[in-house]
């Protein structure tokens, strides 16, 4: 297998997959939840399996002067009402309201409220720990091959891996929340830093199977040796992910409607990891040792001439 020979043909699915995505976000953006924002979110299971219409619900919500309250109610019979900062009284005022009207009984879940300060403050730990994250890992990787020739190449080929998994899951994620209704919150937050440390972990393997046959196989071209080293790690790298994707869409099918967003994204970064670490990271390398960005231009010339 000539995975390396192909490499152009694996940017450019990269590609085809981040630009919806990236178009998505200047669009559509990603619909904060009140993790970052501020607000209240409402968690309710209802004892006969069937919630009430949403409408229903967002019209107790406009009775009680809270304005444009959003709602998500799923077949087993749990609501979620996502709304501005509401008092524990006007929570037990909409309790009660709801037990009066559909003549049920709801048992309350959960019950979150989160001022405006404290969501921008989480919203900026967000981006510096994704940062704090990136760093880190390229003084990491660039220490550990220290032993290999343009050390620092590995650390930035693996940033850039992982910038394409964080591309692809952001884009993915404004296009299902423009879709499906669905909101980011912290535990979006977590599944995109484990997809971060799924993906760098990944990527190491293959660059120490890469820095273990340099020295092995020292007359033969880089290329050579990238695309042997991927080929040698292909089955390992998709073993493992394997394994853990089957879990997640097992996970993602039969698991509750509040875990489905988490699971979902954590699926799709693992895969995009995956693919990243085989198809996209590897290939950087050569790539960078070639210096192929000198002869991108010329070749247009010459078919243009």
């Amino acid at each position: 297998m000539n995975i390396i020979k192909r490499r152009y043909l694996f940017f450019a699915i990269s590609l085809i997959v981040i630009i919806p995505g990236i178009l998505a976000l200047i669009f559509w953006k990603l619909p904060l939840a009140i993790d970052f924002t501020g607000g209240s979110m409402l968690e309710l299971q209802f004892v006969n399996g069937q919630a009430p219409q949403p409408a229903e619900i967002i019209a107790i919500y406009n009775g009680l002067d809270v304005k444009d309250p959003q709602v998500q109610s799923s077949e087993q019979g749990i609501l979620v009402v996502r709304s501005k900062e509401i008092s524990e009284v006007t929570k037990t005022l909409v309790i009660d309201e709801i037990n009066k009207k559909f003549n049920t009984e709801v048992t309350l879940l959960r019950f979150d409220t989160v001022g405006p300060s404290i969501g921008k403050e989480v919203a900026t730990r967000a981006a510096g720990a994704v940062a704090a994250a990136a760093i880190a890992i390229l003084i990491y990787i660039t220490f550990a091959f220290r032993g290999v020739p343009h050390a620092f190449r590995f650390g930035t080929a693996a940033i850039i891996a992982m910038l394409h998994d964080i591309l692809v899951v952001v884009g993915i994620e404004a296009i299902l929340c423009h879709l499906l209704g669905w909101e980011v919150d912290s535990l979006f937050l977590t599944a995109l830093l484990t997809v971060i440390g799924f993906s760098v972990h990944d990527t190491i393997v293959v660059f120490d199977r890469i820095r273990e046959n340099s020295s092995i196989y020292r007359k033969l071209p880089f290329e050579t040796v990238v695309n042997h080293s991927v080929v040698q790690t292909m089955d390992r790298s998709i073993n493992t992910s394997l394994t853990v994707m089957l879990t997640l869409l097992a996970l993602t099918l039969f698991g509750g409607v509040t875990i489905r967003h988490f699971v979902l994204i954590l699926l799709i970064g693992v895969f995009s990891g995956t693919y990243s670490s085989i198809f996209n990271a590897s290939p950087i390398l050569v790539v960078w040792e070639n210096k192929e960005w000198k002869t991108w231009f010329k070749k247009k010339e010459t078919l243009a001439a």
